[in-house]
């Protein structure tokens, strides 16, 4: 049993994922990237093992699918709002995928409860700081869940920049606009919040190291 929150939590997998279907997922990795041209920078820099914290900017409704592909070969955790669990096919295919609900009309920390314990248990979780998708160029204001995550569940925290996937898969399209664009992930190095209690500063902290991926120019 594991203290979260207050409440006793069973060490038992509380979040939903297919290791069958991850493996399966994995395999159309090199189609995905020739699919939608991915380009990715610092892929040495996401730990083998151990929780770690995902973070990253949100341009459009491909990223999950994008950053569940080429950030890590492991299973990742996601949080997502929880009206896509309810639509027919995505529901079940992101609930497989781990995807964790987060009910953003009413304050409810079973999603929080929920990543701690996949963070606690070795597992990764990434999270949207801004809580919703921003255009081309632009950051929104973090959401506390971010800093809360990072700092209650003690572990690094990997700040990855995603661009390209807005041209895509822009809002309001119904399917993917293919060869529109590259799209490019820059994932920086971890740290950890050594020291931070406040959430709000926490989270501020996370989103200024995104912002920072995108003033990063590559050599040459």
């Amino acid at each position: 049993m594991q203290l979260i929150f207050g409440e006793l939590m069973e060490d038992k997998n509380i979040v939903e994922f297919s290791e069958k279907g991850y493996r399966i997922f994995y395999k159309f990795k090199p189609f995905l990237k020739w699919l939608f041209r991915v380009e990715v920078e610092g892929e040495e820099n996401v730990p083998e093992e151990g929780g770690i914290l995902v973070v990253s900017n949100h341009r459009s409704n491909l990223d999950p699918l994008i950053l569940n592909a080429f950030v890590t070969h492991r299973p990742m955790f996601f949080l997502a709002k929880k009206e896509l669990f309810e639509i027919p096919i995505l529901g079940k295919i992101i609930k497989k995928a781990g995807a964790i609900p987060v009910d953003r009309k009413n304050r409810d920390s079973s999603s929080l409860k929920k990543s701690l314990w996949a963070l606690k248990n070795g597992h990764v979780v990434t999270i949207f700081p801004e809580g919703t998708r921003m255009k081309r160029g632009q950051f929104g204001k973090p959401q506390k869940g971010a800093g809360l995550l990072a700092v209650k569940g003690k572990v690094p925290v990997v700040p990855v920049l995603i661009e390209g996937t807005d041209v895509i898969y822009p809002k309001g399209a119904k399917f993917p606009r293919l060869f529109k664009s590259k799209i490019k992930l820059k994932i920086g190095k971890p740290f950890v919040l050594d020291g931070i209690k406040d959430y709000e500063e926490a989270s501020n902290l996370i989103m200024e190291k995104i912002k920072e991926l995108s003033e990063v120019k590559n050599d040459g």
